[in-house]
């Protein structure tokens, strides 16, 4: 459990954690992970997300300062690293789990996309990204041998219908993540990539069709789907220094779903689905 004993793997780090909503997202569980192994972090969200109230939930858990972001706005971001700066002084870690398709939330076909939507897509889930490393750069916030983690998809790389322009956005998101942890790895700053199986958030229930998605995942995954809370340990050793050479990789947390082919069982049921019957062999 992302609240249960640690290990102390990151005692005396400090990060920016992006994306927190409620209880039941992956910011939110790693959050409560980074807190369990030592770190101190500031939480960060847009505006409309700061409305519902729950972040000052996490922040009494956790003692960390909640302050208000969009994304879009490269001022906002540059005031947010000043605001972070003051509050840590310099940072080792940073979360971006930040996605939103207008696109998604109508159901606009991907043949039909809403061109201003899909900007909007781009923007606030990918080139986020960038924004933020910039900004958090140029602030010389960023300690040498940091860690920088994005929360992706493997809808980057297999189509997925109903995840329409969110795929174009999660393959931008792990291309800035290649490109920026190149230009940091002479500091030591890694950046990667998290692609997580499908997991049941409120952004992610709020996909046309996710439960669908999340039972043929845990079905195929020879492991099952992992949980928020089983991600958000994964991602405390991407934040720890065991993992210091590693950087620019699209890490798969999906309980062996990238590698699957079909099993036995899958085999049988869609047989029996979508076949005319057919007689067994001697």
């Amino acid at each position: 459990m992302a609240d249960g004993q640690g290990y102390g793997l990151l005692k005396g780090k400090k990060g920016l954690i992006f994306g927190a909503l409620n209880e039941q997202s992956i910011a939110w569980r790693i959050a409560l992970a980074c807190k369990r192994e030592g770190a101190e972090f500031s939480l960060s969200n847009a505006p409309v997300a700061l409305r519902f109230g729950e972040l000052d939930e996490l922040s009494e858990q956790t003692g960390a300062e909640v302050f208000s972001c969009d994304v879009t706005k490269e001022e906002d971001i540059e005031e947010l690293m000043q605001q972070v700066k003051g509050e840590h002084g310099n940072i080792d870690f940073i979360l971006h789990a930040i996605g939103m398709s207008p696109n998604v939330r109508k159901s606009e076909s991907y043949q039909k996309l809403n061109y201003n939507w899909m900007q909007q897509t781009l923007d606030i889930s990918a080139i986020s990204l960038h924004k933020v490393i910039r900004y958090a750069d140029e602030a010389g916030i960023l300690n040498d041998g940091g860690s920088i983690v994005a929360l992706s998809y493997i809808g980057a790389q297999r189509i997925f219908s109903k995840y329409s322009d969110m795929n174009d956005a999660k393959a931008l998101l792990e291309s800035v993540a290649r490109n920026y942890g190149s230009r940091l790895a002479d500091r030591g700053i890694r950046v990667n990539t998290i692609s997580q199986a499908p997991t049941k958030t409120s952004a992610g229930k709020g996909i046309k069709g996710f439960d669908g998605m999340y039972t043929f995942a845990d079905k195929l995954a020879p492991m099952g789907n992992p949980s928020a809370d089983e991600c958000a340990d994964y991602c405390v050793t991407l934040f720890s220094d065991l993992t210091r050479k590693v950087t620019m990789q699209n890490l798969y947390h999906d309980g062996g779903f990238v590698n699957a082919g079909i099993d036995e069982e899958m085999i049988s049921d869609l047989a029996k689905l979508y076949g005319e019957g057919e007689s067994e062999e001697e």
